[in-house]
This record gives structure tokens, C-alpha cells and sequence, in this order.
């Protein structure tokens, strides 16, 4: 836990009190938050472990935190977010930046913009995504959004290792998303998503396949600006997402004791959220 405050101070809270001054004016809001386990579209972001082995602990805790600042009423944004991660060797950073514009369209509240991940330490899964997302909000059934990311840059987090030459392209692998939230009582929301990866044909030919991931739970407003959430998030297809958790024994007429662990599998998850 020492290790990811040390790496997540810097990026948190230096670029956070630079802009204090700032915060007055109503263009500018940034959150911090502290999360039990962060997973990606279902998956795992921290799987590392000794010797480089997945980590199987359903408790792999994370800190983020990000910026966001809004041009007026232009409808036009630009925002950074990030966390501490442990999938990439000599990377422990994500890094977001995204820029968009957000307008209505009758009851629909649209936004469509740009999204760069960056990985400081290893630039092998870095992403770039175009997105446009419609949402449409009900007093008596809820919000609703409908979101689609569409790969544009040559790979996708890594997985067609393009970086290294496979000469593999996750160009045009796309994530369509439906999330719904309610407020079921004061000050607690029901809060429910389910997304759905179709993989390029580059990246599906070496095994990995288009999966859904799945979040479901709900968040308690406990005031000045916290907010506790609980969800259960996870994704299907998890045998073409595996890795090594033991090396079990080699007797040299076979392997014994080999374990596997998938970052697709299930878990339980709390958040701890402080918007500034």
C-alpha cells in the first residue's frame, strides 16, 4: 500500500494543489478516490505479482484521481484522470487525457471526443479511442447511457503487440457500453453497466476473443462531496484470458501444480470517492 502512495502521490496531489486556486471558478472539478480493486472493462489492472506471476488476490487496491475543465457554456472539455496499475513491466502509471464536446439534441445528451491512454513506463499499451455516447434521463425510471469507443491507434493495450514487432494491428477493435443508474432512496444509487469488447480480427487471431463485462452495484452520498460505492464487476470468456499464477513443479516428464488465474473473473468492489 506504501508503494502505490508513493507512486500516486506525485500525479495525484501535485497537479491538484497547483490548481487550487482555480477551483472557484465552477469550470473546474477534479475527484480523488481510493478503490479496492480497479478493473478495466472487467479486467484486472494489477496482475503482477513475485516473480512476475498473476496475482490472484481479489484485494489489489489502487489510487486515481483526475481533473476535468469545462470551456464555459461552449459544450467543449478537456480532462486527465489516472491510477496506479501493475499489468505492464516497468510501467506502474495510467495516465488519461481526453478532450470533447457535449451538447443536447432534443432529450438526448450527447458527447463525442478523443481519449489517449498512456503508460509512462512501458508505451506497448498505449491507446488512443474516438468516442460518442447518448444519454437520456427519466425522474421515474432513471438515466440511461449508451456509450461506443472505437480504436484508432495501432494496438490495443498491448494485446497485438504491434510494439514489438508482431506486425499485428488492434486498430478498429470497438466497446460498445449501456449504463443505467437510479436513485432507489436519498442519497443511494442503484448503478448497473454491461459493455461489450469486440476484439480486432488481428488481435482474435492469436486466441483472444470479444468478450462482455459486467457492473453491478450502488453508491451512498455521504456529503461534502464522499461517496462510498459497492459493485460486483467482472467479464465472460475467461479462458482466453489467462495467466500464470504458479509454475508448479517440471519433473521433466511433465508439469505438475501449474496454476492459472484470468483478470475477467468476478469480484467485489469498494470505492472511497472525494470530488473536489
Amino acid at each position: 500500500m506504501k508503494h502505490l502512495i508513493r507512486i500516486a502521490l506525485p500525479v495525484l496531489v501535485l497537479p491538484t494543489l497547483a490548481v487550487l486556486p482555480m477551483f472557484a471558478s465552477a469550470q473546474l472539478t477534479g475527484n480523488v478516490a481510493l478503490t479496492s480493486n480497479y478493473k478495466f472493462r472487467g479486467q484486472d489492472q494489477d496482475m503482477l505479482g513475485r516473480n512476475d506471476y498473476a496475482k490472484t488476490s481479489g484485494f489489489k487496491p489502487a489510487i486515481q484521481g483526475g481533473l476535468d475543465y469545462a470551456f464555459g457554456e461552449s459544450g467543449f472539455y478537456v480532462g486527465n484522470w489516472n491510477s496506479s496499475v501493475n499489468w505492464l513491466k516497468g510501467n506502474s502509471l495510467e495516465s488519461d487525457f481526453y478532450g470533447g464536446y457535449k451538447f443536447k439534441a432534443g432529450p438526448l445528451d450527447l458527447d463525442v471526443g478523443a481519449l489517449t491512454y498512456v503508460y509512462p513506463g512501458n508505451s506497448s499499451g498505449n491507446t488512443t479511442e474516438l468516442y460518442g455516447s447518448a444519454g437520456y434521463t427519466n425522474e421515474a425510471i432513471g438515466s440511461f447511457t449508451l456509450k461506443y469507443s472505437h480504436t484508432v491507434s495501432k494496438d490495443y493495450f498491448g494485446y497485438a503487440g504491434n510494439k514489438a514487432g508482431s506486425g499485428l494491428k488492434g486498430t478498429n477493435t470497438g466497446y460498445l457500453n449501456l449504463a443505467y443508474s437510479k436513485e432507489i432512496v436519498p442519497k443511494l444509487t442503484l448503478k448497473a453497466a454491461v459493455g461489450y469488447t469486440n476484439m480486432s480480427s488481428d488481435i482474435r487471431s492469436l486466441g483472444y476473443k470479444s468478450y462482455v463485462d459486467y457492473n453491478v452495484g450502488a453508491s451512498y452520498d455521504l456529503g461534502n462531496g464522499l461517496s462510498l460505492a459497492g459493485s460486483v464487476q467482472g467479464a465472460n470468456k475467461k479462458s482466453a484470458y489467462t495467466a500464470v499464477s504458479n509454475p508448479g513443479v517440471d519433473f521433466g516428464f511433465g508439469t505438475f501444480g501449474q496454476a492459472t488465474y484470468s483478470p475477467n473473473k468476478a469480484r467485489l468492489i469498494v470505492t472511497l470517492t472525494k470530488t473536489l
